[in-house]
Order: C-alpha cells, then sequence, then structure tokens
C-alpha cells in the first residue's frame, strides 16, 4: 500500500456479494486514471480467522486487517471505503466459527463456560470480533450523514409507499422510565489523566475487581449506570399482560448487536417473561443442555431435540404461545418470532420499518396488526413515541413533500455513550459498585442486586471538540437549524452541554440556528419542520446517529442504505460509509434460494465520489477527479432511469445495476472535457457497453430462479461468489479487453 491508496473493504453478506461484481468495475475504471485500490478483509470471518490466527496452521492464518485500517485511520493519508458488517451476536459468532470448521480451518470452538487459562484466552479472543467490533477501531473522526440532493429529489418525484395511520391505532411504546439505564445514570468530567478501577464491594465485604484498569484522559467525560433486573422482570411481565389486554402484537426492540453484553441478557429476560411457567419447570434442565434465553428462543428450540423431555418442554412453551399476547412476526410464514433470534430485531431498522407500515408489524397469522413495541431503557424511547403520536394526529408522512433529516453523529475515538461491552458486567452479588480513581477517590457509585446489569462509557474530549465544528459548518453550509440532542436532565447529557456550550464559544456563529433540545423536543421539532419540507440537522451521540440515520431515511427515501456516509478524520484523511442499511441477511437468504439479490449499492456509488475527490486532492491526480465527477454525474442519470434493483424475479437486480452505472458512468467519462486522453479511453468501452446493453440486460436475467450455491454463507467460495456475482460473459469480456 502507497500513500495514496483507496482501500474498498471486504465485509459480509449482500454488501460482501455485491463486492463480488461492482469492485471490479471499480478496478477497471480507476487503473485508467492511475488511481491504486486495494482491498482489506473485515469481513466476520476474516476477523475470526485473524483473532486466532497465530493458534491455526500457517497455511490458514491471516494477518489482522482491522488493526492495521485502524492504525491507517489515525494517518492523514486514510482513505477507506467501508461498507457495512455484521455485527455478531453469540449465536451469529457460533455459526461462522462451525462454518469454517466445515470449511477446513481447525478453528477452536467457542467455550461457553471457560474453565482453563488456554479457554478462557479463546474466549477473550472471540468476544474481541462479537457486537460492534469493526466502527469504533475505524471511526477515528465524526459522522456527517445526509441524502444527496439527487437521492432526496428522486424520492420527491418517486415517492415510496407508506402505510395509511389511523388516529385510534393502538400501537405505542412502552419503556421503564425508572430503574433503568437512563434513569441510573451518574457522570463525571476528569480534570487530569488517570487510571482508573471499578470493583464490587459485597454487602458480606468481599471486593470483586470487575475492572483493574481504564485509562482516561483530561476533559474526559466517564459515566456509569445500571438497571435493576427486579424492575425490569416486573416492567416486562406488565407489558406482556398490557399487550393481551389491548389486543395488539407484543414486540421487543433491541440493540444487541451493538450493545453485545447488557442487551442479550436483557432480551434473555424478556424470553423468561415471556414463558414463565416454562422457565419455572424447565429452566434447570435447559441451563444444564447449555441453552439460554440470551441466545433466543430459536437456539432454544433447536437444541432441546437431544433432551429425553424434549416433547414436553415443546409442548410448554407452545401453551404459553397460545395463551400470552400474539407475538410480532420475524417470518410469520417459518413461524420465526419476535423473540427468536436476538439479533433479528434491531430498534434503529425495526422502529423505522414499523413506523412506515402504519404502525404495524406482521403477527403469526401473516396479517399487520397494531403493536406493543416494548424498548425497555427509556434514553431514547420516547423518540419513536413522538413520531408515532404525530402519525396518528396527522396521517402518514408524504415523501414527495417532506423535508430532510442529516445527522451529524459523535463517535470518533470511541466515544461510546451506550457502555462499552468491556465495562459492562451482569452483578454477580448484591453490593456496591464503585468506579474509582488512581488516588483511590470514589468518583461514581451504584447500589446494585444480583443479576443487575452495570456500564460504563467514555467520550473523549478532542472528539467533542470536533463534533461541535463539524455540526458548526454543516449548520453553515447548510443554512438549516443544527440541534444538539441533548437533555441537561440526564447525567451524561448535562456534562456534554458544558462543554458544546464551551466549544461554540470558539466559532463565529453570527447567524446561524444552533439550539440544545432534549430528544423529545428535538423530535417534535423535526417532525414539524419535515411536514413544512423544511430540514434539520440533528446533532447527537453514537445511538442516536445510528437511530437516526435509520428512521428519518427509511421515512424519507424508503430506505437508509442511499445516504451519503462520510467520517472527516480528526487526523486528516478521510472514511466514507456506503449507507446505514446493514448487511441484509434477507437478501442472501433471497440469493441463495432464487439467484437474486436485491442490495442497492447507491450507497457505495455515493461513498466512491468523495473518495475519488479527497485521492486526487492528496495527490495531485487530476484524473481521479475527472472520475469523481462523472460518477457523480452518473449516479443521478442512474436515479433518473430508476436502475435501483427492483423486488422481484424479472426485474434486474443489484448485477444489473452495476452495468447500467458503468454504462452511465463511461458514458459520461467519454462525453467530458477536462481530460481528453480519458476521454479517448473511454469512449470505445461506452460505445461497447452501450450496443451489447440488451444481450448483457439477457444475459443478467437468465440466471435468475435457480437456487445459487456460494460455498459459504460467512466465507463463500470466491470463485463460485464471483461466477454468480459476475453472470454476463459480454459485460466481463468488455471490462477485461478494456
Amino acid at each position: 500500500m502507497t500513500d495514496s491508496t483507496i482501500i474498498y473493504t471486504h465485509t459480509d453478506e449482500a454488501p460482501a456479494l455485491a463486492t463480488y461484481s461492482f469492485l471490479p468495475i471499480i478496478e477497471a475504471y480507476a487503473s485508467k486514471a492511475g488511481v491504486e485500490v486495494e482491498t482489506r478483509d473485515i469481513s466476520l470471518a476474516g476477523r475470526v480467522i485473524a483473532a486466532v490466527s497465530d493458534l491455526l496452521p500457517e497455511d490458514q492464518r491471516a494477518a489482522d486487517a482491522l488493526a492495521e485500517l485502524g492504525e491507517l485511520a489515525k494517518r492523514p493519508e486514510a482513505n477507506i471505503i467501508k461498507l457495512p458488517n455484521v455485527s455478531a451476536s453469540v449465536p451469529q459468532l457460533k455459526a461462522v466459527i462451525a462454518e469454517l470448521r466445515e470449511q477446513g480451518y481447525d478453528l477452536p470452538d467457542y467455550p461457553e463456560d471457560p474453565q482453563t487459562d488456554e479457554e478462557r484466552d479463546v474466549r477473550a479472543r472471540y468476544d474481541k470480533v462479537k457486537g460492534s467490533a469493526v466502527n469504533p477501531v475505524l471511526r477515528e473522526g465524526n459522522s456527517d450523514r445526509r441524502a444527496p440532493a439527487s437521492v432526496k429529489n428522486y424520492a420527491k418525484s418517486h415517492p415510496h409507499s407508506m402505510g395509511a395511520w389511523s388516529s385510534d391505532s393502538k400501537t405505542k411504546v412502552a419503556t421503564m422510565g425508572v430503574d433503568d439505564f437512563r434513569s441510573n445514570e451518574k457522570s463525571v468530567t476528569l480534570e487530569a489523566d488517570d487510571t482508573l478501577r471499578v470493583e464490587l464491594v459485597g454487602d458480606d465485604g468481599s471486593t470483586t475487581v470487575l475492572r483493574e484498569s481504564i485509562p482516561v484522559l483530561a476533559g474526559e467525560i466517564v459515566d456509569a449506570t445500571n438497571i435493576n433486573v427486579a424492575a425490569l422482570r416486573e416492567f416486562l411481565t406488565a407489558q406482556i399482560a398490557q399487550a393481551k389486554a389491548d389486543d395488539v402484537l407484543f414486540s421487543v426492540h433491541l440493540k444487541a448487536t451493538m450493545m453485545k453484553v447488557s442487551d442479550p441478557i436483557i432480551f434473555g429476560h424478556v424470553v423468561r417473561a415471556f414463558f414463565p411457567k416454562t422457565f419455572a419447570q424447565y429452566g434447570a434442565d435447559l441451563a444444564a443442555a447449555g441453552l439460554s434465553p440470551n441466545d433466543g428462543l430459536g437456539g432454544i428450540l433447536a437444541g432441546i431435540e437431544s433432551l429425553s423431555n424434549a416433547a414436553e418442554i415443546k409442548a410448554s412453551f407452545d401453551a404459553e404461545l397460545a395463551d400470552g399476547p400474539a407475538l410480532a412476526m420475524v417470518d410469520s410464514d417459518k413461524g420465526i418470532t419476535n423473540l427468536h433470534v436476538p439479533s433479528d430485531v434491531i430498534v434503529d431498522a425495526s422502529m423505522p420499518a414499523m413506523i412506515r407500515t402504519s404502525g404495524h408489524m406482521w403477527g403469526p397469522d401473516g396479517q399487520e396488526a397494531d403493536t406493543l413495541a416494548v424498548i425497555p431503557d427509556s434514553s431514547y424511547a420516547g423518540v419513536y413515541q413522538v413520531v408515532i403520536d404525530d402519525c396518528k394526529a396527522n396521517g402518514a408522512f408524504d415523501p414527495s413533500t417532506m423535508g430532510s433529516v442529516p445527522n451529524v453523529g459523535l463517535m470518533a475515538q470511541k466515544a461510546e455513550e451506550y457502555g462499552s461491552h468491556d465495562k459492562t458486567f451482569e452483578i454477580p452479588a448484591t453490593g456496591t459498585v464503585r468506579v474509582l480513581s488512581s488516588a483511590g477517590a470514589v468518583l461514581l457509585e451504584h447500589t446494585v442486586a444480583q443479576g443487575d446489569i452495570w456500564r460504563a462509557c467514555q467520550t473523549k474530549d478532542v472528539p467533542i471538540r470536533d463534533w461541535v465544528k463539524l455540526a458548526v459548518n454543516r449548520a453553515r453550509a447548510s443554512g438549516d437549524p443544527a440541534v444538539f440532542w441533548l437533555d441537561a436532565d440526564r447525567a451524561h447529557d448535562a456534562q456534554l452541554i458544558a462543554k458544546v456550550q464551551q466549544y461554540l464559544g470558539e466559532h463565529d456563529t453570527e447567524g446561524l440556528d444552533i439550539r440544545i433540545m432534549s430528544p423529545v423536543e428535538a423530535t417534535q421539532l423535526s417532525v414539524e419542520r419535515l411536514r413544512q419540507g423544511l430540514d434539520t440537522i440533528s446533532v447527537t451521540g453514537n445511538v442516536l446517529r445510528d437511530y437516526n440515520t435509520d428512521l428519518f431515511p427509511i421515512l424519507e427515501l424508503g430506505t437508509s442504505a442511499k445516504m451519503l456516509s462520510v467520517v472527516p478524520l480528526i487526523n486528516g484523511g478521510g472514511l466514507f460509509e456506503t449507507g446505514a442499511g446493514g448487511s441484509a441477511p434477507k437478501h442472501v437468504q433471497q440469493l441463495v434460494k432464487e439467484n437474486y439479490l436485491r442490495w442497492d449499492s447507491l450507497g457505495e456509488f455515493f461513498a466512491l465520489v468523495p473518495s475519488l475527490e479527497q485521492y486526487a486532492t492528496a495527490t495531485g491526480n487530476t484524473k481521479a477527479q475527472v472520475l469523481a465527477d462523472a460518477l457523480d454525474r452518473a449516479t443521478a442519470s442512474f436515479l433518473e432511469h430508476d436502475r435501483s434493483p427492483g423486488r422481484k424475479l424479472g426485474t434486474i437486480d443489484n448485477r444489473g445495476s452495476h452495468f447500467y452505472l458503468a454504462l452511465y458512468w463511461a458514458q459520461e467519462l467519454a462525453q467530458q472535457s477536462e481530460d481528453s486522453e480519458l476521454a479517448g479511453a473511454f469512449a470505445p468501452l461506452a460505445q461497447k457497453l452501450s450496443d451489447a446493453e440488451q444481450t448483457i440486460v439477457d444475459e443478467l436475467l437468465a440466471v435468475q430462479g435457480q437456487p445459487a450455491d456460494l460455498g459459504g454463507y460467512y466465507q463463500p467460495d470466491p470463485q463460485k461468489a464471483a461466477k454468480i456475482m459476475r453472470p454476463s460473459t459480454t459485460f466481463n469480456e468488455a471490462l477485461a479487453s478494456f
């Protein structure tokens, strides 16, 4: 890798498959402009192999590409295009290990209950791969996410479907409000560099060290909080009864991928609360068999088959399913409920989809129905309730007239806000958790009971200062109000507000509309302006960044995958993320079933433009800028001609959309006047692709409808995947000869 290389990441599921089709186009076009493009494998499979690489045979080892890119992100020459990746839950982690073992990798099993030093070492390695392990490493800058003008204009002229809302809809959000993470939060700003220690002082006088060393910097905000599990169980039991009384679907919405310790535990409590009789009678049997409710109902049902009383346990689950409220479904045809897999119903994607669909989710009868959406922690549950109330009062939003809510998100240098995995604990004994300075002073403390979930997080000062600067710059560039979504009554936010007010003083804000409002108030303002066709910049912490960059784009654009997502890195350089659309496992399932990939690569097209622009600026390569400008125009043509993947067989899918992007890009390059050499190079290709358009489309359509063998889900066979994703011989030959 040179100091002027674009790194295109190889990730997971649908984005990874799309890469097999789109990357050859990028490489062919970039080579004509002297632009270097390399790939790095940060897929879940690649990260698992890297985590235990030194334990594998020499020929199975792999470098830690994520660590390499993490170091690159701290340097001014960084130019990384980052596609969505899997944030692995425990079931997913076990699945990828099993698949890699089937492919011949000599991987150790995931130790459920490590007993030896060797097992503890393996468990620690695998645990580093779990959850949102990629983003904190690469995000050495704050987030700037917005809908490009071309996408917004397309959505207005081609509005997507929106379900009708009724004023008497029974859909609502249920949240704790007391004894939860928000209400128990305490926060402090450190005056000097230090090393903190976390310990549990038991009521019996014992002291257990939970975390020996947490390095902190001067000006860093440190939070701690806990959720009271007894109160959580009482709350969940009440909501299950309420859903049945109101005759609505019961659903729970968590973030079991990012919050990979706390939310799976909470999910497990939901499963227990829904099936109290079953766990009272058979809980010991399930635990003895290594079956945990934290992994979901699906894992339990799959695992009980070997038990002698499997039929009894299954009958008990069925009886309580029949007796309880109707469960919201992930796939009603297959009987997959909201409680089957913790990573199936992620709040930032599931709630906007429900709001877009009349406030409905799918029931076990295959019909839509009003829903009680349970979001236990109250930190941001009110945001969704405001939008639901607005839709009840004013009807569905109109994509043809509504405004936009771009986002400036605080995420640099692992700005946590929600509690980091290595500082989250299920409390083993009743007592007091204390966060101590190196001098032994108690900075934060909580009284806890056995089973409570306690967590701490850190937010460094430098990213906060950069976040404020980015918000001011966006407000000045757009002329729109910039609203910091911060609640003065929340401990963490109160510390942030003090810093925001201080750092705003470092900028010329004359004539700018910059406000600080609680998330509920900010949501109310934003939706009012949305209906007036006005834009409002949301300036948020890391969790709301995730929530808002799904919620508003799904309402505005029908998807969150079409966002421009730029991360200006603090030390210079850029990370260019390809939208917020997740890794789309359902798309992969459809491809395997009928050789049709619905993934929309528009986010990749958008990310490539600023990446090429940065390359041009860093290297002085004017051809790279010509490539970028032509791609920008080509993407507009792509949207005008509606070349995004269709939704059913017989229409072009992801591969067809890549062909049309290549055609329009070549045509723009052939017609541009800035670089006659490039124009001359691309003119024959543009003509060849144009002449062969129908042949290429026919070849792409011809493969649809048959099963596709990828040779692996988490790690497809590269040759099989390339063959599946590049089925047009005519198109392949045109690129090869070019």
